[in-house]
């Protein structure tokens, strides 16, 4: 059976997530302690206690990478791991890079808690919003936004699977946005609980200063492929790594062309490692003949490791 490994990003986190799985391996706890250590927070207690810490971008983003590292980790301690190609969604591209070794995690920690930072700051709390676009073809997602522009920015920002695209921009134009898709016969539009319109424009100064953070990171070429968010590609060198990682602050997410190319290399299975289901779910939504499952329990870990032990 070929593969491919993917991580989430912000919004699959919960409360007590990945306790099942640290209970019974040991390397769970080390990743998060050397994650809490890199920046002086205690991201597990923050897990286990805290939601509304755990909800807060900058504490989200390290919280996930760690989370994400960390089943991979304990898959990769149980068998012997060849996935065709490893992809993440958004934040969930840093935890790819790092299972590629491609990045340091300790890195990679403090990368993505400036990146949450310089995100928060670009747009101040309340003036920024994401909505889930239900039912609609991304070309008219994208020509709806373009006719809302004269009221603010609002982006096709990811485009997940065929009729399920999240935009994001100005919260009023945002707003506006949703109401024309609705009368254009979108299923639904869903306003999310994010106080950061990612992906979208408005995080270009962010990005700029974002740059000089990536800039003075130690990045290697990686031992397995990264397919990037920004253009579903992989990379030929340090330098387009470091550019896609910048340009994705402001650019969309190209999901379903991910898994696209994923099939089109061969791969028949995507395992997601992380807490939630969410890629897994995308993932026949995207091409039918592809199968997805999730890491989240011992024994989903369990199943996992059956199915690629035996392929």
């Amino acid at each position: 059976m070929k593969y491919s490994i993917v991580f989430p990003g912000q919004g699959s986190q919960s409360p007590g997530m990945l306790s099942d799985l640290r209970s019974n391996f040991s390397v769970v706890n080390e990743i998060f302690q050397e994650a809490s250590d890199a920046i002086n927070l205690d991201l597990w207690k923050i897990v286990n206690e805290d939601q509304e810490l755990l909800n807060l971008t900058e504490i989200t983003q390290p919280v996930m990478l760690a989370a994400g590292y960390a089943t991979y980790k304990v898959l990769a301690s149980e068998v012997n791991l060849m996935p065709i190609s490893i992809a993440g969604h958004s934040l969930g591209e840093y935890t790819a890079l790092v299972a590629s070794e491609s990045l340091s995690f300790v890195e990679a920690v403090q990368l993505v808690r400036k990146r949450a930072q310089l995100m928060q700051a670009a747009v101040p709390s309340g003036l920024g919003s994401m909505a889930a676009i239900l039912g609609l073809d991304d070309s008219r997602v994208i020509e709806i936004c373009l006719k809302v522009s004269n009221k603010g920015v609002v982006e096709a920002v990811n485009f997940n699977s065929p009729g399920q695209v999240v935009i994001a921009g100005e919260k009023k134009a945002v707003a506006h946005a949703c109401e024309l898709m609705k009368e254009a016969g979108a299923k639904r539009t869903l306003i999310l609980p994010v106080s950061i319109p990612s992906h979208c424009s408005l995080m270009k100064d962010a990005a700029i200063d974002f740059k000089c953070s990536v800039d003075n990171i130690n990045f290697q070429m990686g031992n397995i492929k990264v397919l990037h968010n920004v253009d579903a590609n992989y990379s030929n060198n340090v330098e387009e790594i470091k550019s896609k990682l910048v340009e994705q602050l402001y650019k969309p997410v190209l999901w379903t062309s991910i898994v696209q190319r994923m099939k089109k290399s061969g791969v028949e299975k995507l395992i997601e490692a992380g807490p939630g289901k969410i890629l897994a779910g995308l993932t026949r939504r995207i091409d039918k003949s592809l199968s997805g499952s999730a890491i989240i329990d011992a024994t989903s870990l369990k199943s996992t490791i059956e199915e690629i032990s035996n392929a």
